[in-house]
């Protein structure tokens, strides 16, 4: 087989299951949103905001498990299962360490975490409602993310998609059982999403020790907790903190977008819950390429083949670009459907038809920087650089246009939000430049990773 036919039989091998895993977890989040339009537009509303926590912490998790990803996928291409195991146990301490915290002001004060987007005393008491039961999500999420970003990194991407089809299928099921009181359950609606969530990730992570325990050469094992390896630590960190500040900055700052809209008016609000599981679906193809991309780079690196590297990169942008337009096709389909059932006010509507014309070019632009900063320079050690280029971007062009839009020439909310949604494309010339320059070609395997420990022992 050919260079050609070698790359995108291999890039079909990872990236169907990757999209089936997004797609679902699209579906979930929509299902979430329709179900509870049949509740209220206040739900809908608490839920979105109390969401943007668990969005925050996602993108940790991503960021963690990004380091880990891209050490495990080279040294998987090298064949270290060793190097692998010790890498899943840094990731799991520093995983399991922030999701404490996120849990503990989750269960002891979610009130002040609504309020941080907020004034509404409905929408705080809903939402801080949601965010006591999710406090347990939190924690079995942590380990359930790492664990299957490494899976996915040695290539057991059907594995992890079969343990997602099962969480989120059962998340989908017990919403509506709790949302609607079905079998004599009680009709608990925001609240009723929450524990749907809490115990398909309890039976997720279940899933994740049954896979470790006869299925996967890679186990989830406490004991990895504990072994320690300073150079596999030291690029552990130096890979992870840029990725994981990067996914936090960039989190932060689009969680800020709900900040200012949320000031705006809950029709506001409501529109862009709705508009937010459209774009999930219109990205779905575009992301699973970038994600599968990246894995594919990492363990063509790993095995310093750098020639075959510089060649798929190139096929994986093609692709992308290709993505990303029938992602934006997706959105103008979808549109009239969600345009037709979505039950909200007038003024709503009005924003919501307009919010998603936007979103179908918008997800071009994210299309391409993500494949290029989350799933390229990422392959190859550069994380340093999308945390520069997303912090100056969102920080100093985005939220202050935002904010200076809203609430200084306080213009109308078409407007403002056209605006936030120019932040994809204003850093393509500096991500594209990047991308040439080559810079982010690395093999970050070491051969002699385990001597020192052995010799002191």
């Amino acid at each position: 087989m050919n260079t050609k036919g070698r790359f995108y039989s291999q890039i079909l091998k990872l990236v169907i299951p990757i999209i089936v895993q997004n797609l679902l977890s699209a579906a979930v989040n929509s299902a979430d949103v329709v179900m509870l339009n049949y509740v209220g537009q206040s739900s809908i509303s608490a839920v979105s905001l109390a969401s943007n926590y668990a969005n925050v912490l996602f993108m940790v998790f991503y960021g963690l498990g990004t380091g880990a990803t891209i050490l495990s996928a080279q040294y998987w291409g090298k064949k270290d299962l060793r190097a692998i195991q010790v890498i899943e146990g840094i990731a799991l301490r520093f995983s399991l360490l922030i999701a404490m915290a996120f849990s503990a002001f989750a269960l002891f004060a979610p009130n002040v975490m609504m309020q941080i987007f907020t004034t509404d005393a409905e929408l705080i008491e809903i939402g801080a409602s949601y965010l006591r039961v999710m406090s347990i999500t939190y924690l079995c999420w942590a380990i359930v993310e790492v664990y299957l970003s490494i899976l996915r990194s040695i290539g057991m991407v059907t594995t992890s998609m079969i343990l997602n089809i099962i969480a989120f299928s059962l998340n989908v099921f017990l919403n509506a059982v709790f949302i609607f009181g079905l079998f004599g359950a009680p009709r608990l609606g925001a609240t009723g999403v929450a524990i749907a969530t809490a115990i398909s990730r309890i039976i997720e992570l279940i899933g994740c020790f049954i896979v470790s325990l006869f299925g996967s050469e890679l186990k989830l094992n406490p004991a990895y907790l504990f072994v320690r390896n300073k150079v596999l630590l030291k690029d552990f960190i130096h890979l992870s903190l840029p990725a994981l500040a990067n996914d936090i900055s960039w989190s932060v700052a689009f969680s800020m977008y709900s900040v200012i809209l949320g000031h705006l008016g809950t029709d506001a609000v409501a529109a862009n819950s709705l508009v937010v599981v459209v774009r999930n679906f219109g990205t779905v193809l575009c992301f699973g390429t970038a994600s599968a991309g990246g894995i594919l780079l990492g363990n063509v690196m790993g095995e310093n083949d750098m020639a075959r590297t510089k060649e798929y990169a190139s096929k994986l942008l093609k692709l992308t670009v290709i993505t990303g337009a029938i992602g934006g096709g997706i959105v103008l389909a979808i549109t009239p459907f969600v345009l037709h059932f979505a039950s909200l006010s007038d003024t709503a509507m009005h924003y919501l038809k307009y919010m998603l014309l936007i979103n179908s070019y918008y997800v071009m632009g994210a299309a391409v920087n993500t494949t290029l900063i989350a799933g390229v320079f990422r392959a190859g050690g550069d994380t340093r650089f999308g945390l520069i280029c997303d912090t100056i971007d969102m920080w100093c062009y985005a939220v202050p246009l935002g904010f200076i839009a809203a609430f200084v020439f306080k213009l109308p909310v078409l407007v403002v939000y056209f605006l936030l949604c120019t932040d994809e494309f204003v850093k393509w010339p500096w991500v594209f430049k990047r991308y040439h320059s080559g810079k982010w070609l690395q093999n970050l395997t070491r051969d002699d990773l385990f001597e020192e420990q052995e010799k002191a022992q």
